[in-house]
């Protein structure tokens, strides 16, 4: 597995990463991790790799776009001196468009979204051992559905990203899109966008198997 032992990991997004992590940093006891993908994470890290000693914190936020993240960066990223960190970003630069189409000033343009996403993965590699770049993702197999199209296009500029820096990439569109296959969208997530329990377990297997974990 590529992350080493007694690695610090930093999870930073919006709402799916949140799942109600403790404030102001998302580590400790009971639910400090929050009860989505970054819990099962750490779960599974630490069951199958428990002399590792991997520290998680979840610093997601609900209802962040990449703007939130920019702003927040410096303390809930860089001050934690982290060995990883894994971001996932996009769904509400998306979604904004489509559930406040009159609130232009919420609208997060692709330009905009890929230059500040950027922007924040050229200032942290330096200080990291390695970046993983999460795709944002829309529980939709219909590709031609109008949030399900433009969230691809989002998905896109994270690809190219991890593409243009190294970084390891997880397509969670494409892991969704293999599920969907056998199931209808709200047996993993109610409004498409915040996945149950099955829908985090898909997103965590997505995670670890591009960080190369291993049973």
């Amino acid at each position: 597995m590529q992350i080493e032992p007694t690695s610090k990991l930093v999870m930073i997004g919006d709402s799916v990463t949140d799942c109600g992590r403790a404030q102001p940093v998302g580590e400790g006891l009971f639910d400090a991790l929050g009860r989505g993908y970054v819990a099962n994470v750490d779960s599974l890290l630490g069951a199958v790799y428990p002399g590792h000693g991997i520290r998680i914190v979840n610093q997601g936020t609900s209802g962040n776009t990449v703007r939130d993240l920019k702003a927040r960066w410096q303390r809930d990223v860089l001050d934690l001196k982290p060995d990883w960190v894994s971001v996932m970003i996009g769904i509400n630069d998306v979604w904004r468009q489509f559930d406040s189409p009159r609130q232009k000033e919420l609208h997060v343009p692709l330009d905009e979204y890929e230059r500040t996403l950027d922007g924040l993965v050229q200032a942290t590699l330096p200080a990291v051992h390695r970046m993983v770049l999460m795709t944002p993702f829309y529980i939709e197999p219909n590709r031609d559905d109008a949030m399900r199209a433009q969230m691809d296009r989002y998905g896109g500029a994270v690809r190219r990203l991890a593409e243009r820096h190294g970084t390891l990439l997880v397509d969670t569109q494409a892991a969704f899109d293999e599920v969907l296959k056998s199931c209808y969208p709200a047996a993993l997530a109610w409004d498409r966008v915040h996945p149950n329990q099955t829908g985090h377990m898909v997103l965590a297997r997505a995670f670890l198997q591009a960080v190369g974990f291993a049973w």
